[in-house]
């Protein structure tokens, strides 16, 4: 018989079983849910409501439990439904009436609640601690080529020269929200449920804040109801870890395009890409397409845990159970993604000569033209339209702006001097934006050093 078949008749279908079942996929909780009932019978011990001797064998015996499937000796069965009613069902077996005492003032459903936020607490640690590694890695990469002048675009039209690492920095703010989203998540997750019972709270005197602080939770929930059907902390988990796949996502399709023979900005290192069955000569960027495409995954998930709570009146309802595969898959496909995308990008060979001519195409310097007018009085929308019809007047004859005589230039406007040629250099335009938060070298060199304190601070 069931743990709570004292009310029916009859035993549930096998396909009921089955289909009921949660073990398949919360089997992985089974460290998390020992250590919430190895306190909660430690309280219960200390609160007089079990006895110390039944409290103490209890929790003796959850430690050897909890050693034992770590050692693979456990199999956990299905007609037990789920982890907590398996790890239950063990400690029964073993110390009889004694284990019949440990769900003594709390359900499932607080226990459920327990389990999930104090595993995913460790997994958002785990992913963090990931994360951190891909932001020092793209700071190296922006070391590395701090000053490597390419072309920056909008529209993927190119617009003004930047810098490489300039480039890679905005990658690393991005990430950054990130990693602050991770912990502010988490400052949300890290309160304890426990004491709620099945949605009403309960009459026995346990004392839960003991059991929070045992269990390296910041506070206790402060009401029952919220507490048992509350899976926030999950959505705002899945939507975070979402956006940190869309970061991935946009990082990887720039390698995407830069590593193509039209841009050649970088090539990807072999031991990150794949051939063709087919055509000898393909070296195809497959990581990173496979890392843009798992992106759609973690979205599905976010859909799915927001579907499942959008009408679900309170407190607990089964519905709920569906949280956890979307959870777990969304935790396990960034686990899987950060570490080859982090060493993907490591071993990137990237390529500043190509980056370089490619910046002096498509009249990248053209605003620095109109600036150059503007510095000598005239009104920008005038010095817009005037180097308008120069762009226009290069793209006829098929040069460079560079390449205008100065008989060109004063066609155009009899301001403009000799010192135009040193004003629209590549260099000249990135070494121009200087302010703070600017593509200059100078400043890039600041934002990158700012990075790496703030990494040996964020711990």
């Amino acid at each position: 018989m069931k743990l709570w078949g004292g009310r029916f008749g009859k035993d549930t279908d096998a396909l009921v079983d089955d289909f009921n079942s949660s073990i398949r996929f919360d089997a992985r909780m089974y460290r998390q849910d020992i250590l919430g009932s190895i306190a909660h019978s430690a309280m219960l011990g200390r609160c007089g409501v079990i006895s110390q001797a039944d409290a103490n064998l209890i929790g003796k015996t959850l430690k050897q439990i909890l050693q034992d499937i770590d050692d693979g000796k456990i199999e956990f069965k299905v007609d037990a439904e789920d982890i907590h009613m398996n790890i239950e069902t063990i400690l029964i077996e073993r110390i009889g009436d004694v284990g019949k005492r440990l769900h003594t003032g709390r359900s499932r459903n607080d226990q459920v609640a327990l389990d999930i936020r104090m595993y995913l607490r460790d997994e958002t640690d785990s992913i963090s601690d990931m994360l951190q590694d891909t932001m020092r890695t793209v700071l190296d990469l922006a070391d590395q080529h701090s000053g490597a002048i390419m072309p920056g675009y909008t529209h993927l039209q190119k617009a003004q020269p930047v810098t490489f690492g300039h480039h890679m920095m905005a990658y690393f703010e991005m990430l950054k929200r990130d990693l602050e989203r991770l912990f502010d998540c988490r400052k949300r997750m890290n309160v304890m449920p426990l004491g709620a019972g099945a949605l009403a709270g309960t009459t026995y005197p346990l004392d839960r804040e003991s059991v929070a602080r045992e269990l390296g939770f910041d506070s206790v929930t402060h009401n029952s109801m919220d507490s048992v059907s509350d899976r926030d902390f999950i959505i705002e988990l899945i939507s975070c870890l979402s956006i940190l796949m869309m970061h991935l996502s946009r990082f990887c399709e720039e390698l995407i395009l830069w590593s193509s023979n039209e841009f050649s900005f970088v090539e990807m290192d072999d031991s990150y890409s794949t051939g063709s069955s087919i055509m000898p000569q393909k070296k195809n960027p497959d990581v990173a397409e496979l890392i843009r495409g798992k992106t759609g995954r973690v979205y599905g998930s976010l859909m799915t845990i927001l579907t499942v709570m959008k009408s679900l009146p309170l407190a607990y309802n089964k519905d709920m159970q569906e949280d956890k595969e979307a959870v777990f898959d969304s935790v396990d496909t960034v686990k899987l993604c950060l570490p080859v995308f982090t060493n993907m990008i490591r071993t990137v060979t990237v390529r500043e000569d190509n980056m370089l001519a490619g910046a002096k195409g498509g009249f990248t310097n053209a605003t620095d033209v109109a600036d150059y007018l503007v510095k000598k009085g005239v009104p920008f929308r005038e010095s817009h339209a005037i180097v308008g019809k120069m762009v226009a007047m290069a793209i006829e004859r098929n040069q460079a702006l560079d390449d205008f005589t100065m008989e060109d230039f004063h066609a155009c406007s009899p301001l403009i001097e000799p010192d135009i040629y040193e004003a629209i250099s590549m260099q000249a335009c990135v070494d121009g934006r200087k302010l703070t938060g600017g593509t200059a070298p100078a400043c890039v060199r600041r934002e990158i050093e700012a990075g790496y304190k703030y990494l040996k601070q964020v711990k």
